[in-house]
């Protein structure tokens, strides 16, 4: 589907009409667990995460996800870990370049990386769970305070050097990788994706999507539909995205999710400014399943809340069981 396609589909919506299904959507807002994860034990609340050891005082007990940033540099590809993620959030970095926060529920991978820093929007899109556990390589002495205000759990080699290890093969800093087993006990459970997500049958309409190619100032993302494999194949700057099993980086849904990309108040040490991602509002989206490519609106009115996705009758989107890929691009 083509970017005129979609402005042109964009234009044509009235305003009346999309706040109705705002409402709609915020009245029907629920977090529904994706059921059919590999991986899912059943076991809910009885699972513990993370390790009583690393709580602090005031802590809940309750299941916390674990979301690791994850560095896209071409040196830092293939990644590692990242198939076993339930929600893979794509967003804009410095220089136009692309950063991966990969979210863990119904399990945990043996090594996640190669692990980078934080972002100041990570802080927004993490609120939506219940006191995640963040796994991140440093951040500006600046957004520190902020990162340590916030209602997560930060893991750091500096704070917890022993469930992070360093990879051979690759220089510094696209080999540092974290070992989730050091960290929690077990998966928290599918209880712990607060994201607002949505899985069942699709809707009857859609239109038939071979491919689609997100592009960022100095990025690009292209998913291709596979018959075969009944899932939506990766590639990164003209590359197949792969494990490092060599197998390919493959979501059953993808979500591209039109947002307010901004400027924020932090910039990297060559002096390019740290772009803020937006994910607390409302737009348009665009969802990928089963060969198919959906019209849909998002709201998320505040930011303890998970995303809605509705049709554009108002209508609940629902995604294809397995793994989502969500993909901000920029509103037009």
């Amino acid at each position: 589907m083509g970017t005129g396609r979609r402005a042109r589909t964009r234009r044509r919506t009235a305003v009346g009409s999309i706040l109705a299904v705002w409402v709609a959507a915020a009245l029907a807002a629920g977090c529904t667990a994706p059921d059919g994860r590999p991986g899912d034990d059943g076991r809910g609340a009885s699972q513990r995460s993370p390790r009583e050891s690393s709580r602090g005082p005031g802590e809940p007990l309750g299941p916390s996800v674990l979301a690791v940033k994850i560095d896209n540099a071409r040196a830092a590809r293939p990644h590692t870990g990242v198939e076993d993620a339930d929600v893979v959030y794509v967003e804009q970095v410095e220089g136009g370049l692309s950063r991966l926060m990969a979210v863990y529920a119904t399990r945990l991978p043996d090594r996640a990386g190669p692990v980078r820093s934080a972002r100041e929007a990570d802080l927004e899109l993490l609120r939506q769970f219940d006191r995640p556990v963040l796994a991140f390589s440093g951040a500006q002495s600046k957004l520190m305070p902020l990162i340590e205000s916030a209602p997560l759990k930060a893991v750091t080699p500096e704070s917890e050097s022993g469930v992070y290890t360093r990879g051979t093969g690759r220089p510094a800093p696209h080999n540092l990788y974290l070992r989730p087993e050091r960290l929690m006990d077990r998966p928290p459970g599918p209880e712990a994706l607060t994201t607002g997500f949505r899985f069942g049958r699709p809707p009857a309409d859609g239109t038939a999507e071979d491919t689609l190619t997100v592009r960022y100032p100095a990025a690009r993302f292209t998913f291709t539909w596979s018959e075969a494999d009944s899932r939506w194949l990766v590639s990164m700057d003209g590359s197949p995205a792969l494990t490092t099993e060599g197998e390919r980086l493959a979501p059953a849904t993808v979500v591209v999710q039109y947002v307010t990309v901004r400027p924020s108040g932090f910039q990297d040490f060559l002096g390019n400014n740290t772009p803020y991602t937006e994910t607390v509002g409302s737009g348009e989206a665009l969802v990928l399943r089963g060969g198919r490519a959906y019209e849909a609106l998002w709201n998320r009115p505040d930011a303890e809340d998970g995303t809605t996705f509705t049709t554009e009758e108002g209508e609940r989107m629902n995604f294809a069981r397995g793994q989502v890929w969500v993909v901000y691009a920029k509103a037009s």
